[in-house]
């Protein structure tokens, strides 16, 4: 059995018992009822994925995949595919934006260099970065598929085993992404597993104009025609229009839930990679926690797909895991509801009249 097969055959439901005892808690807490709304939403899903009604959120590690796309020679980016590995080193010598905020929340950053077109060696053996590479980044989906199938399927491996090791010091996942080029393969992988078209799902990425949106859009249409990608079939799927970085954050999730892990998402692509998960294991979406929406256009499409609320909408869409930093807070928030907040007994507050 294949270490794919493997880790879904490991991923079990909430435990509904967990849960039923949290809803019953949350609902005799000492304020008018559900009154924190999508917080005690977020805390129900944390008792049954945690298997507590105190669930311990105090390590948290937020791996951000990082993989370059052979699509970015067409112009889908404003930037050109060198600023992916730029941004790596930025990220390891703490100059990026989700290095600032997760210094605020004591969040760890793991970068994981999943198919990046550059060098990275130098990093990967000082210990700065993670190297689960598949390659110096995806072929050009515009001419064919962006990858053969033997290598999605390592892609994701390689986001299981990532899943496993961190998830041995963490009780909260959460995953962040980089790459130019990505928003356009999510886009398709989008596009092809909701039905949707992608006029619907494609948006901005890196702040394009009208016209630069448009020429995306036709790369993304001809590159579906020239593909033909199964939706039925994640692996297929992923190997003709999807990223490196977009499998390692399937199996990121897959394993996670296998762990009985929390995973906080954040971005368009993150989304994307969420659903290839859902496609492998649909109990995997169980395990996820959404921090926010994106600008990105088909964003609130994806996340409606996977039944997904955001516990954010800040206009954001920068991805690189800093929607779950942003969300951290909130999320320990939850937590504390189930754990610290007493009730109308507990508290010797009447209750309010029926």
């Amino acid at each position: 059995m294949s270490l794919l097969d493997a880790t879904i055959a490991k991923i079990a439901p909430l435990n509904s018992v967990r849960v039923e005892e949290a809803r019953s808690r949350l609902e005799n807490l000492a304020m008018p009822h559900w009154s924190l709304g999508m917080l005690m939403d977020t805390a129900l899903d944390l008792a049954g994925i945690t298997d507590s009604l105190k669930p311990a959120l105090q390590r948290k590690v937020i791996a951000i995949l990082v993989g370059d796309h052979g699509v970015a020679a067409e112009g889908v980016s404003k930037f050109p595919r060198e600023v992916t590995a730029q941004t790596v080193h930025n990220i390891v010598q703490g100059g990026a934006v989700v290095c600032a905020l997760a210094r605020r929340t004591g969040a760890r950053l793991v970068v994981v260099d999943m198919g990046v077109a550059a060098n990275l060696d130098d990093l990967a053996e000082e210990g700065r970065i993670i190297s689960k590479s598949c390659g110096k980044g995806t072929a050009n989906m515009l001419l064919g598929p962006a990858m053969d199938r033997a290598t999605a399927q390592r892609s994701v491996e390689a986001g299981i085993e990532l899943a496993l090791e961190l998830g041995a010091q963490a009780d909260l996942l959460g995953i962040g992404d980089m790459g130019i080029g990505s928003t356009t393969s999510s886009a398709a992988v989008i596009a092809t597993l909701t039905g949707h078209p992608v006029s619907e799902i494609a948006g901005r990425g890196t702040g394009m104009d009208d016209k630069q949106l448009r020429h995306k859009i036709q790369i993304l249409e001809r590159s579906l025609q020239v593909n033909s990608p199964n939706g039925g079939d994640p692996l297929d799927t992923l190997a003709k229009v999807g990223g490196f970085e977009l499998g390692g954050i399937a199996g990121f999730i897959l394993g996670a839930a296998a762990l009985r892990k929390p995973v906080v998402f954040d971005s368009f692509v993150t989304t994307a990679g969420a659903l290839l998960a859902h496609k492998f294991c649909e109990l995997s979406v169980q395990y996820l926690i959404s921090a926010h929406q994106s600008l990105e256009k088909g964003h609130h499409l994806a996340l409606k797909f996977l039944g997904k609320d955001p516990l954010l909408r800040i206009n954001s869409h920068l991805g690189m895991g800093s929607g779950c930093v942003l969300a951290l807070g909130l999320i320990d928030s939850a937590a504390c509801l189930l754990s610290e907040v007493a009730t109308f007994e507990e508290a010797n507050i009447h209750r309010a009249k029926a």
